[in-house]
């Protein structure tokens, strides 16, 4: 059976950034409907009204992500960490505490979080963006198991060396020094293409899957496991 999101609205956050455009791209072609939203995330009033102008949403894609500092722990201040929590850890719960009634009532959602392999595998100079995407994939383990019974599937991709504009830009890209990188650091050794990461996202987020709960998937080409 071809996979197909035919009849599903989609909440997807952080749209035009990140992995925005290829996830609008792909839940697009196979039948979804998109609510494509561009906003910041920061205020705290901000996840509710979207949802609420949403309207009844099936599948959320909670799509947060800033460019990583690469302070080293001595010299991250309070100011990066605060900046990055507002960015990507705070707004989470508020987009799932919006839009987690609806599906409960309905007896049926899914709801991504597209995170990263930051958090499960140490990285030097990033404590500060690691500590923050290890509070994503906590909170959804913690929820995906709370809400299992309702039919309601929460999960997250924690990725890295998924091509995207914001973490791998062109210049990044065609470095030699980061192609060495690949070839040292990631048994695939290529970036995964920002096509196949969607995809696996829809699977995820298909009536065909719905055993996962409160799970976090790495998708990075065997970095965390080498």
């Amino acid at each position: 059976m071809a996979l197909s999101l035919e009849g599903r609205r989609v909440l997807l956050t952080q749209a035009d950034t990140f992995m925005g455009p290829a996830l609008h791209e792909v839940f697009s072609e196979l039948g979804a409907e998109v609510v494509a939203d561009n906003q910041s995330l920061n205020a705290p009033e901000t996840p509710a009204a979207i949802v609420g102008k949403a309207g009844p949403v099936d599948i959320m894609l909670a799509h947060l992500a800033v460019p990583a500092p690469q302070t080293s722990a001595t010299d991250v201040e309070d100011a990066e960490f605060l900046d990055l929590f507002d960015h990507m850890v705070y707004p989470l719960p508020r987009l799932v505490r919006a839009v987690l009634p609806q599906m409960i009532e309905r007896g049926a959602g899914k709801i991504l979080v597209l995170g990263s392999a930051a958090a499960l595998r140490g990285q030097k100079r990033t404590s500060s963006y690691s500590m923050a995407r290890g509070a994503q994939l906590g909170y959804v383990q913690a929820v995906g198991v709370e809400v299992a019974k309702h039919n309601v599937q929460v999960n997250a991709i924690a990725q890295n060396f998924v091509d995207n504009p914001t973490y791998f830009p062109e210049d990044v890209k065609n470095n030699p020094k980061f192609q060495e990188r690949l070839k040292r650091e990631v048994p695939l050794g290529r970036l995964i293409a920002a096509r196949e990461d969607a995809m696996f996202a829809a699977s995820l987020c298909s009536d065909e899957i719905g055993c996962f709960v409160g799970q976090v998937f790495p998708v990075c080409g065997g970095w965390v496991t080498r």
